[in-house]
């Protein structure tokens, strides 16, 4: 049978099931990504399986996240997380390294590797030709203790890709396209994979600009095959030797198809506050702005900061412009010197910023009131950018450069100059120096607790009958920022839940932590449309509720990272089988489900009691076995630790 990438991946880590789309799937899992916002916890989830070292290749801890030291928290994890490193047998990467995908991508990736990632984006490592997937924290855990990952086989999408960008048109421009047609919905159970002969224009960082943002349709990752493209990549990070070909058969098929003409292409742009809200630049142009930004994990490349160190060469910032330069790894900070960039952009008046993940998680960077920021960042989901009332736009590297000359929204391609050349080195200055490698003896090395790390909270098994509240009746598409913010001021408490849960759902609605305590942190429930929990795979969306007494959640349909981050922590994804069902139920309302381990096992529809009128809801679960023994004893954890259930 003729294979494409994306198959043959999956083969050759295939540790039991069937690749038939829905079937589940366990996967041998190579390497690991973990970064600090969630690495954290990941480790002394580790620490609590009470194994002494890692299983896996390759894991490694970035800190990229919680850079900003505003008092003792962050650089107390900072010491924690080394430590665990020290101990397990992780590579550590330090503060101001750079942000996690383009560094794991310069130093570990290696083509035909399975990676999996406590951060959404690690899908940008199909960039090389990898399976890289997003997941949990805990699961991720589980994987570095040497244990598969659960997956139910996803379609796989072919993306045909024709022709050649235009001038002023670039990878960003392709992902968005991508964006208008599926929507942030589209690729749920679902692997892209892009093939064609478009292929031979796109170089290794333009690919990880749409394998990156891959996961804002919420596919399970995205797939480049490895060719001479990847080879000359990795040359030039002194690494062709871990190289190897893997590209698709002749006459391999695809379970969907599709095919993107790249000429065709204009610049586009995502309107607040949603990154599918896609329209060309041209329809929005014209309205003044307050900031552009360039960098973050979706525009890491030397080529992102060069193009936009080109469009502003010899020329001055307008004057009510926040110029912001986000470098994503020291690497490429140390090359965008060495070429004679980072002084054409310092001479047009941009601000330079530290190596990290910065304003794209809201960790500073934040834009004025009501102004409208530019961004070449991933995400821009109400008030991820430090700014609750934000207008956040997400554009190329080539608008946001053009529109911080001009002050407003402007398409590149009016411009009354030349699109620039950017010629990309044969070879780059490396800068391996800030990447720790793992001890050879671990023995005596000790985990280094701050006063802000807090022991996991202990979690109840599911009990036969639930009844309580709903608390909170969210839209559709409700991202993990806004049930679990990010920013300075929440991501400090990533290792401590009773003082991280004080945030649970603020963006929504800023007293539901008040209300779950006046209750007495008992059960209660939460009420959400399509999509709910689409994102960051941040496992604190679904741990702090839970802490709160989150028991389940009532909604339309689930985005999948955070549809198994609910079941790790015991918290029921429950489906409404009739969705006009969701218009009868408000807040305040009290639900009571009876004989649930009966209805689970025998998988059957779970009825809910309305307790103030005696109506009845009835919902669907669509759990495997695992995942229904894992809700019984009240979390993954749970099942390890009390032997219940052989993984």
């Amino acid at each position: 049978m003729n294979q494409n990438v994306t198959q043959k991946l999956i083969e050759s880590h295939l540790i039991s099931g069937q690749m038939n789309v829905g079937d589940e799937i366990l996967l041998k899992v190579d390497q690991t990504l973990t970064q600090d916002a969630t690495g954290t916890l990941v480790l002394l989830e580790f620490e609590a399986l009470g194994l002494p070292h890692i299983k896996t290749e390759v894991s490694v801890q970035y800190v990229d996240h919680n850079l900003l030291q505003e008092d003792h928290k962050n650089g107390d994890d900072h010491l924690f997380l080394r430590s665990a490193c020290q101990k397990f047998g992780l590579w550590y990467s330090r503060p101001g390294n750079g942000v996690s995908h383009p560094l794991h991508m310069e130093r570990f990736g290696i083509p035909g590797k399975t990676l999996l990632g406590s951060d959404s984006h690690t899908s940008a490592a199909g960039a090389l030709g990898m399976l890289g997937i997003g997941a949990g924290g805990l699961d991720v855990a589980m994987a570095m203790a040497g244990e598969p990952f659960h997956l139910r086989m996803p379609q796989i999408f072919g993306i045909r890709l024709t022709g050649r960008l235009p001038d002023w048109v670039s990878a960003k421009d392709i992902i968005l396209e991508m964006l208008r047609r599926h929507r942030v919905s589209g690729g749920v159970g679902i692997i892209f994979e892009y093939y064609g002969p478009g292929l031979e224009t796109l170089s290794a960082m333009d690919r990880h600009v749409i394998a990156n943002m891959g996961a804002e349709m919420g596919a399970t990752s995205t797939v480049f095959p490895s060719d001479e493209i990847v080879r000359g990549f990795m040359k030039s990070q002194h690494r062709e030797k871990e190289w190897k070909r893997l590209e698709a058969d002749e006459g391999a098929m695809y379970d969907r198809e599709e095919e993107i003409d790249l000429s065709t292409l204009e610049p586009l742009i995502a309107c607040p506050s949603s990154p599918d809200n896609v329209v060309l630049v041209r329809d929005v142009a014209g309205k003044k702005i307050y900031q552009s930004y360039i960098g973050s994990s979706a525009n890491p490349g030397l080529r992102d900061f060069a193009m936009a160190a080109l469009i502003v060469d010899q020329k001055t910032i307008h004057p009510e412009v926040s110029f912001d330069i986000n470098p994503t790894t020291r690497q490429i900070l140390e090359n965008l010197v060495s070429e004679g960039y980072m002084g054409k952009l310092l001479r047009s008046g941009a601000r330079f910023h530290q190596t990290g993940c910065n304003g794209c998680i809201g960790m500073g960077q934040a834009p004025a009131t009501g102004r409208i920021s530019l961004r070449t960042v991933p995400r821009n989901f109400p008030g991820r950018s430090g700014t609750r009332e934000d207008q956040v736009y997400l554009c190329s590297p080539e608008t946001a450069a053009a529109s911080a000359l001009t002050g407003m929204i402007t398409d590149p391609r009016t411009l009354e100059f030349p699109y620039p050349v950017f010629h990309e080195p044969k070879s780059f200055e490396l800068n391996e120096q800030m990447m720790e490698a793992p001890l050879l003896d671990h023995s005596t090395i000790a985990l280094v607790k701050g006063p802000n790390i807090k022991a996991l909270p202990i979690m109840d098994p599911l009990p036969d009958v639930l009844e309580g509240p709903i608390l909170l009746k969210a839209d559709n598409n409700v991202s993990t920022d806004e049930i679990l913010p990010a920013g300075a001021r929440v991501l400090p408490f990533r290792s401590n839940i009773p003082e991280l849960s004080r945030f649970a759902f603020s963006r929504i609605d800023p007293h539901y932590a008040t209300r779950a305590e006046t209750y007495g942190r008992k059960a209660s429930f939460v009420v959400g449309g399509e999509n709910y929990g689409q994102g960051s795979s941040r496992e604190h969306a679904a741990l702090a509720p839970r802490y709160l007494g989150l028991c389940a959640v009532l909604a339309l349909s689930f985005a999948r990272i955070h549809r198994q981050n609910l079941i790790n922590f015991g918290i029921l994804p429950l489906v409404f089988k009739n969705p006009a069902d969701r218009e009868k139920i408000k807040v305040e309302d009290l639900l009571q489900f009876s004989h649930l381990r009966e209805q689970l096992k025998k998988r059957e529809p779970i009825e809910g009691i309305h307790m103030g009128n005696g109506g009845s809801f009835l919902f669907l679960h669509r759990m495997t076995d695992r995942q229904i023994k894992i809700i019984e004893v009240g979390g993954l954890i749970n099942l390890v630790r009390d032997h219940f259930y052989s993984l």
